[in-house]
């Protein structure tokens, strides 16, 4: 296995939204669309495929986090449901939009630094086969 030195840490470089190799080019165009490659270095961003982790990470954050804050203004307050949607839905749009760049960006550069890349069926070798 190579070891390719890095020039900047890319998990810090991708959390900031900046390419995982040379930490200087842009990751993304706009705000979570993935550029081709990076204007510095020229990293071909093929390999990145970030799915849905960052938003089952989200999801589950921004769950517990409305629930909670759901539960507790219940409990203290006894609001009618107009005041719970009012303060739930900045809360819930809070806490899913404003982690979800720097979320999909850190899982792009442990791809990258991981190398990993996609299994295909005929990269597999073995197993079940008819």
């Amino acid at each position: 296995m190579s070891v390719v030195p890095q020039t900047s840490e890319p998990l810090h470089a991708g959390f900031h939204g900046r390419c995982p190799r040379c930490g200087q080019g842009k990751l993304f165009n706009g705000w979570i669309t993935l550029r081709e490659s990076c204007d510095v270095c020229d990293l071909d961003y093929g390999f990145a495929d970030s799915g849905d982790g960052p938003a089952v990470f989200i999801t589950f954050f921004a769950g517990f986090i409305a629930v909670g804050a759901a539960l507790w203004l219940e409990i203290a307050y006894q609001p009618s449901f107009w005041i719970h949607g009012l303060v739930s839905l900045p809360i819930i749009l809070v806490t899913c939009l404003v982690p979800l760049r720097p979320l999909k960006g850190w899982l792009i550069a442990r791809q990258f630094q991981m190398d990993a890349t996609e299994v295909r069926n005929d990269d597999v070798s073995g197993g079940y086969q008819e």
